[in-house]
């Protein structure tokens, strides 16, 4: 039988011999308390503790499968297996940048044009910056689209004027600047637009001429000198002409985006000037594609590493994961497994499953990526490939669904941590109404012994009392 430490209840004050307190009543019922609650605290913590390790490891698995669900978009649709490359042999004359919609193939394309922005410089004004421009109402226009801005004694010079201009709710992107020179301050205005459409006009609209020294329009130009010209980009691929206001094209080969950067060069022979032709090619981006795939199977093995230890037992340690034999954990390996190895109709008998393209299993349950073997059924089979991962019944398709299932609301994971966090708000509620008991029974103890104390106190002063009176008596003399 174990040995307990004994609860004492005397008092070791000398104030007991003189009537004062027998018990102390304070320790004693703390003692009686912390004995009557111990089994109960010592259960509650060994639940609560088990609750807490499970909600943990339920954590650990949710963020893993997150971390994996994440590494499947760049290899869950039929578009991430189009991924094409779009090179330009000149990157002068233009670059090139491919969408998954792009075909593979190989074109001439030549420039004879860029887009520019039209670029207006004003005659000088001799009083520079704060040369005044005169008043009223002046209408600025940019292709389709203007503004209005009125023009009066706080605004109304060179400097004034262009700020009004910038600042201007509406304005569509007209920037003006001043720029002085050795004969005055020049009002320079130009588009922020490409485009022969996107012209600048300058219109007073007030019926009156106190503009009329800023105002211009190409029938009217006097008051401004054209440094650069509105105009379209011109050029062809494969001898197809085409045009854009834009030197960023992206409506003329599909799936396509061209940067024209310069005009092509040209050979002249005779009187006959031809543009020399720039390369465009189109291939499959097998580079991207093949990292994608790698990267899945990286993100597979670290979400092997981060959930095998929740279900395994270490011999040696005699250590069990905190999700053994847990049916949550094995039901989600088991679809991940499951989806991994199995044949998936991709219209091939050669390349129907993971390891037929160069992705093996370890015997830790990690996977292997082949790079070259990979790279080889893409090359022979490109269409069985993107089925294999990106099918309706595909791998990515298929583990995407079933984590989708796992984690979502109603799913064996969400289930399960609901349970835990019921389970531990009960033992929280457990937790509570001990402590309430106790409290309870403090107050009784506390009671009950004050009462004792006072009745031994009162006997300790009667005894103490009767041995006065006793000592006092005269001794009988006994005859000798």
């Amino acid at each position: 039988m174990a040995s307990t430490t004994p609860v004492s209840i005397a008092s070791s004050s000398s104030s007991a011999a003189a009537g004062g307190s027998v018990i102390d009543v304070n320790s004693l019922v703390s003692q009686l308390v912390a004995a009557t609650r111990a089994g109960q605290d010592a259960n509650i913590s060994k639940q609560t503790q088990a609750v807490t390790t499970q909600i943990s490891a339920l954590g650990t698995l949710k963020g893993a499968l997150s971390t994996f669900q994440s590494a499947l978009t760049t290899i869950d649709t039929v578009s991430a297996f189009n991924a094409a490359t779009a090179t330009s042999s000149d990157s002068t004359v233009f670059t090139a940048s491919a969408s998954a919609d792009a075909q593979p193939g190989n074109y001439s394309v030549s420039v004879s044009q860029l887009a520019s922005a039209q670029q207006l410089v004003s005659s000088p004004f001799a009083g520079g910056g704060s040369a005044t421009v005169g008043t009223g109402t002046l209408q600025v226009s940019l292709g389709g689209s203007s503004f209005s801005i009125d023009v009066g004694a706080t605004n109304n010079t060179v400097a004034g004027l262009a700020s009004a201009i910038n600042s201007a709710a509406g304005n569509p992107g007209v920037i003006a600047t001043v720029i002085s020179g050795s004969d005055g301050a020049h009002l320079v205005l130009q588009s922020a637009q490409t485009g022969a459409a996107n012209t600048i006009s300058l219109t007073e609209t007030d019926g009156g001429t106190g503009l009329s020294s800023i105002t211009y329009d190409p029938n009217h130009a006097g008051n401004y000198t054209q440094i650069a010209q509105a105009q379209d980009a011109q050029f062809s691929v494969s001898g197809i002409a085409h045009t854009s206001a834009s030197n960023t094209v992206s409506d003329a080969l599909n799936g396509i985006t061209l940067t024209l950067k310069g005009v092509s060069k040209t050979t002249t022979t005779g009187a006959t000037t031809t543009p020399t032709s720039t390369q465009l090619t189109i291939a499959p981006d097998t580079d991207t594609i093949t990292s994608n795939v790698s990267a899945f199977v990286d993100a597979y093995n670290t979400l092997v590493q981060a959930i095998q230890p929740l279900g395994s037992y270490d011999q040696t340690t005699q250590t069990a994961g905190p999700m053994l034999g847990d049916a949550t954990l094995q039901g989600v390996q088991s679809d991940i497994r499951s989806a991994l190895y199995s044949l998936v109709n991709t219209g091939s008998s050669t390349y129907n499953s993971l390891a037929s393209v160069g992705i093996t299993t370890n015997k830790d349950g990690t996977l292997s990526f082949n790079k070259t073997s990979f790279q080889t059924a893409l090359a022979s089979s490109p269409t069985a490939v993107t089925q294999l991962f990106a099918g309706t019944k595909g791998v990515a398709t298929t583990l995407e669904s079933r984590i989708n299932s796992e984690l979502n609301s109603g799913g064996a994971i969400s289930n399960r941590s609901s349970t835990l966090i019921k389970q531990e708000n009960a033992l929280t509620d457990q937790t509570n109404k001990l402590n309430d008991q106790m409290t309870a029974l403090t107050a009784s103890l506390t009671q009950q012994y004050s009462h004792l104390n006072t009745l031994l106190s009162s006997l300790q002063s009667m005894s103490a009392y009767l041995s006065q009176q006793f000592s006092a008596l005269p001794k009988v003399q006994s005859s000798s």
